[in-house]
């Protein structure tokens, strides 16, 4: 299926309504409004195609872009290829949902996200975050250095409260998914949510949300939840 064919496919299944809700995410024309759970059997048809991916991405259309991510390979692509798509994220639908998400598919996930973490900008370190909660998620405990991830729960524990918003967020996700998905530091993310307490989240033309961690991991161990692991990290 090539470019044009795509583009069409994605344009026919757009719905106002969606397109709205992108928008008052932060989303911005050019986009078609298309539900993710709508993008499925096209992306069945064409399975893994990077070349279409990077053809989709550099279009700067939200839905193309998004798509971009579900049939990228991740296996072909670089440290450079993921700094020039996070250059195009500009906002967190993208930055988290898109390039974190196909970055964790990589076995240099974890240099580009300390790097992002490092990096001062907001939805750069918010993707860091995000690719280890995907990591996280997903991965076996084993991959991972409890000393690494315990600094990295000190860090939050410090910085959360002064980051910029979209940060916060999955800084305070990073938490979450630390309790519940990274049994060696269980505790350790149960007492981290404590002292860090509610994270309030500004909202333009809204009202702010309040993000509790601690709250959440409990609801999770309530429903069985403890040591969750996603078969696969992107849909």
């Amino acid at each position: 299926m090539d470019f044009e064919t795509v583009m069409q496919e994605l344009e026919a299944l757009g719905k106002e309504r969606t397109k709205k809700t992108y928008i008052s995410n932060g989303a911005h024309e050019p986009l078609f409004g298309v539900a993710t759970g709508a993008m499925k059997p096209l992306a069945k048809k064409i399975k893994k195609n990077q070349t279409l991916a990077e053809q989709l991405y550099s279009t700067g259309n939200y839905d193309a872009m998004y798509f971009a991510g579900i049939i990228a390979d991740p296996l072909t692509m670089t440290e450079v290829d993921f700094e020039r798509w996070m250059d195009g994220a500009y906002f967190y639908m993208l930055s988290d949902f898109v390039v974190a998400v196909t970055l964790a598919e990589t076995n240099f996930a974890q240099v580009v996200a300390d790097k992002w973490i490092a990096s001062g900008e907001e939805l750069r370190m918010s993707a860091g975050w995000s690719c280890y909660c995907w990591l996280l998620g997903n991965r076996p405990d084993s991959e991972f250095s409890a000393s690494k991830i315990a600094s990295m729960l000190d860090q939050v524990e410090n910085k959360i409260h002064n980051s910029p918003d979209r940060t916060k967020s999955a800084m305070n996700n990073f938490i979450y998914t630390v309790g519940i998905s990274y049994l060696p530091l269980h505790d350790k993310a149960v007492e981290t949510a404590k002292a860090v307490g509610p994270v309030e989240i500004k909202r333009e033309n809204k009202k702010s949300s309040i993000l509790l961690a601690s709250e959440n991991i409990q609801k999770a161990i309530d429903k069985g939840q403890l040591g969750f692991k996603r078969k696969h990290v992107r849909c």
